[in-house]
């Protein structure tokens, strides 16, 4: 019997919720750390489910489903709503039919990202609602409340979750499901969906007209509501607000004074905020990353003092112990009689001193104590790429030929690290193909010395228009396209490469030489990065030409081609110099230890580009192994 209480994580309770609203299409683009969105709703079996080529592309086809009359999800990280900001932005002024939700997966302390940007700035720019749910059980009610929003108000509504929220586990109650077949019918409305600009321009009316009821809305709803109330009438002069996650830590620091708990943060709900700040001296606005809720609140209620990252943090993720040394600074240093005679200037002032005199603001000395000493005895362990990994052996010649590496996203940027130390450039998606460009026409000396990387995946998602801007433009670098026949870093998904659907059906295999002879490039070299004589001899060529070119690395990825292991390699220390060159290539299967050199049987893959590289051959497949 299904339990009806479950403990999930926040992306497994979206997917659920997903599933009790009645959801009828969902897409995405895989980013950590929404990517388990979309894996646990497909395998509801109920729900049409895809991966997109990008971002754009999944708000796109998900708005389409909205404009059919189904309730339609699309789930992404923060920088991938960079990507969708061009449909999301006029979505807002067209509205949706079927109730249309966008995840947007923040990562405060980039964990595994480029940056740590706050996108609850997008809702307040396109003045849509924003939800911000603090625990799994919230991931799970607030995206069944999101749609409700959604038809009723007509607009599209942002959820934002967190790394912490995303990826952490609390209970979760079940509730009975929508039906799929209560979607809307479509209706043409040229007026409403079609947006040249004199239908635009009454669509902004319209839509700041909705912007006001959404702000009564933010007022009523009980998703926004004051707890930590010790009776029914607060006399407490300090007040916390707070949302998301913040609000777990903020619970656990300020246990005696009174939170107002927004799950609502855009429109903000004033009216409530008024009646909480009316009879308090000191607001406290506890957020991770930028000061969203605090700059708005300190604007409308002047005569009440708010801080927030006078002493908290603008980048990384707050904990509980940040938290604590503030109520420590209010506990110990009398802040509710001085600020009665001070100004808010003077409160920053006298936070910024209490800072300075306690260097573990942070957290309190003795956990830091510890924390210092667990440094000292645990070796570092750096993130590298795996055992035989199809990308080493590119980045390992790359270096040798001392060439600048535009880079991108995927596994293969932890070539930057030691000892590879091989990338100069990771913007974004897509962008070192346009960045090598950029270099070969600012300056003729680089010509024939720049290369520019991208994983298949990453190439679909946005390397194809830089590669025809490239071809367009009379670029002559070279591309190396990394096929390992997979989108990796994120949990290998499926993409248009790969011949199968997220959803198991069979589809057409795109191979990117088919796109890359199509856009007009005329040398296309496909080569097994396995093969590193070869692979050497190949980049050598191509960079030697006075054209575009571009060389495409497939193999599989080493942890989905779990072939049965036909040999061992071994190294011979009757042959060994001690050179180290195998060390230099970064493999974790290779170790050193008491004056030897040595492979790890237990996660070499067999690859054998260690065996190539060898100086003196001293690396060696064991042929009583050879099957």
């Amino acid at each position: 019997m299904e339990k009806d209480v479950v403990i999930l994580t926040g992306n497994e309770a979206i997917a659920l919720g997903a599933h009790e609203a009645g959801v009828g299409f969902a897409s995405a683009y895989p980013g950590t750390p929404s990517t388990e969105i979309l894996e646990n709703i497909a395998r509801s079996g109920n729900i049409y489910c895809q991966w997109s080529t990008n971002e754009k592309v999944a708000l796109e086809v998900a708005s389409g489903a909205s404009l059919a009359g189904r309730r339609a999800i699309v789930a992404m990280k923060h920088v991938g709503l960079n990507v969708a900001s061009d449909p999301f932005m006029t979505l807002a002024y067209t509205g949706v039919n079927g109730g249309l939700v966008i995840i947007s997966a923040d990562d405060p302390g980039m964990h595994s990202s480029q940056n740590e940007q706050d996108n609850r700035y997008y809702a307040k720019m396109a003045k849509v609602p924003l939800l911000e749910p603090s625990d799994s059980q919230e991931c799970k009610d607030f995206i069944v409340k999101a749609f409700e929003i959604s038809e009723e108000y007509d607009t599209p509504v942002l959820l934002r979750t967190t790394t912490r929220i995303s990826h952490s586990g609390s209970v979760v109650k079940k509730s009975k499901a929508r039906n799929q077949e209560t979607a809307r019918t479509y209706s043409k409305d040229s007026m409403k969906y079609v947006m040249i600009p004199a239908f635009a321009r009454n669509r902004h009316k319209i839509l700041l007209e909705k912007f006001e009821k959404l702000k009564e809305f933010s007022d009523k709803t009980d998703i926004n509501k004051i707890v930590n109330l010790k009776d029914k009438k607060s006399f407490c002069k300090i007040g916390i607000i707070s949302s998301g996650a913040c609000f777990q830590y903020a619970s656990e620091a300020f246990k005696d004074y009174p939170i107002l708990k927004l799950g609502m943060t855009n429109p903000l709900p004033f009216g409530l905020i008024e009646d909480f700040v009316s009879d308090k001296s000191l607001i406290i606005v506890v957020e991770e990353l930028e000061p969203f809720l605090e700059e708005q609140i300190r604007a409308s209620f002047l005569n009440c003092k708010v801080i927030g990252k006078s002493f908290l943090p603008g980048y990384g993720e707050l904990n509980v112990e940040i938290l604590k040394s503030l109520n420590k600074f209010i506990a110990s240093e009398n802040i509710l009689e001085f600020i009665h005679e001070h100004t808010l200037k003077d409160l920053e002032n006298k936070i910024k001193k209490f800072k300075e005199k306690n260097s573990y603001i942070s957290g309190n000395k003795e956990k830091n104590d510890i924390k210092d000493s667990v440094k000292k005895t645990i070796p570092p362990r750096p993130p590298v790429l795996c055992a035989g990994c199809t990308h080493r052996p590119v980045f390992h010649i790359l270096k040798k030929l001392k060439v600048m590496v535009m880079g991108d996203i995927g596994c293969y940027t932890l070539s930057v690290l030691p000892p590879l130390d091989s990338l100069d450039s990771c913007l974004c998606m897509g962008a070192g193909v346009g960045q090598a460009l950029g270099i070969e026409k600012a300056n003729d000396n680089y010509k024939n010395k720049v290369v520019s990387v991208i994983g298949d995946s990453t190439f679909f998602h946005s390397g194809i228009t830089s590669l025809i801007d490239n071809v367009f433009n009379r670029g002559t670098g070279l591309v190396i396209i990394l096929d390992n026949r997979v989108t990796a870093m994120t949990g290998h998904q499926t993409n248009p490469g790969i011949g199968s659907t997220l959803m198991g059906e069979d589809t057409h295999m795109i191979l990117p030489e088919e796109i890359v002879k199509a856009v007009g490039v005329k040398n296309i070299r496909i080569v097994d990065p396995y093969d590193v004589d070869l692979l050497e001899r190949t980049i050598k060529e191509e960079l030697n030409r006075k054209e575009l070119s571009v060389i495409i690395c497939r193999q599989e990825c080493a942890l989905i081609n779990q072939k049965q292991i036909l040999r061992e390699f071994y190294i011979d220390e009757s042959v060994c110099k001690k050179c180290g060159m195998c060390i230099r290539i970064g493999c974790p299967a290779i170790g050193y230890e008491n004056d030897k050199y040595f492979i790890n049987q237990a996660i070499c893959t067999s690859c054998g580009v260690c065996s190539q590289i060898c100086p003196w051959d001293s690396i060696k497949a064991n042929e009583e192994n050879n099957l």
